[in-house]
């Protein structure tokens, strides 16, 4: 069945700001959390983990890139991987790219 969310992360509200992603358990440094952005041709689309993964400064995860559609360079996507140890009730966070804060 189908699930937006990783089971292991909830939205709830955030101090950096609106809503955000939050760690339900435990989360090791290297996890994928799964694809939080997806470009087609010039368009850059957010899926839900990415709508609500908010910016810092110093991040606990990073975007990794990944081709969608073999080497086709207008279809990209992109997965949310944690660069270190979240422990449960951190604020999952990332470093900002695509748009300008």
């Amino acid at each position: 069945m189908y699930s937006p969310l990783p089971k292991s992360l909830t939205i709830k509200q955030s101090k950096i700001n609106g809503l955000g992603l939050f760690a339900k358990e435990n989360i090791s440094q290297g996890t994928n959390l799964g694809t939080s952005h997806v470009k087609l041709g010039e368009t850059i689309i957010r899926t839900p983990l990415g709508g609500f993964i908010n910016h810092a400064n110093d991040p606990n995860c990073t975007k990794v890139s990944l081709h969608a559609n073999g080497n086709e360079p207008a279809h990209k996507r992109w997965n949310l991987v944690t660069i270190k140890d979240i422990k449960l009730g951190d604020e999952i966070t990332l470093r900002y790219t695509f748009y300008n804060i």
